[in-house]
């Protein structure tokens, strides 16, 4: 039960970790020391949600990575998430008409999300293998796991692995060792 738990928290807090700091990356929305503005609200109200919903018993709520898409075409103030709220709710009526649509229609959108995901690619120091492998590890995984924070986890780990291996644990902050082990509990205990 605890692993269990375990394991849905740290998915669902760096999906949404990762997903804030893609969409405040990509809408250069960032603070001047790279960090994402009023960051625990946002991880707030994502918490809020995640717990309203499951006492609602819908499926997880959670931040979607193709909100990127939107900020990068400047949307800024809650308007066109007001608006998707409102096209999903008039959706629910649609439904039997949505599935005449063919996957292939749809997958043109998601061609342009993963391409403004990939932008941030070009700011990884890829000649420093302490940063390059792990980043590596991160982008490919997400696919392979079909998971954002399994991605993170994979590229966390090798990081810690990298710099015990070189000789570098000194430059190993606490809360990475603290994170990457569990991470490493949780792939043990739920695999």
């Amino acid at each position: 039960m605890i692993t269990t738990a375990l394991a849905f928290c740290m998915v669902d807090m760096f999906d949404t970790l990762g997903t804030l700091y893609g969409a405040c990356s990509r809408g250069n929305m960032l603070t001047e020391e790279g960090e994402v503005p009023n960051f625990e609200k946002a991880m707030l109200s994502d918490a809020i949600a995640t717990v309203t919903g499951a006492i609602c018993g819908t499926s997880t709520v959670t931040t979607f990575v193709e909100s990127s898409a939107g900020v990068a075409e400047g949307a800024r103030t809650g308007l066109a998430a007001f608006t998707t709220g409102v096209l999903f709710f008039v959706a629910m009526f649609l439904s039997p008409v949505a599935v005449l649509i063919p996957t292939c229609a749809t997958s043109a959108a998601l061609i342009y999300v993963g391409v403004l995901m990939m932008g941030g690619v070009a700011d990884i120091e890829w000649h420093k293998p302490e940063v390059a492998v792990p980043s590596f590890m991160t982008i490919a995984m997400m696919p392979f796991a079909y998971n954002i924070s399994y991605g993170i986890a994979f590229g966390l780990i090798t990081y810690v692995f990298i710099c015990i291996f070189t000789g570098r644990v000194k430059e190993i902050k606490p809360f990475t060792w603290v994170v990457g082990a569990l991470f490493a509990i949780m792939f043990f205990m739920t695999h």
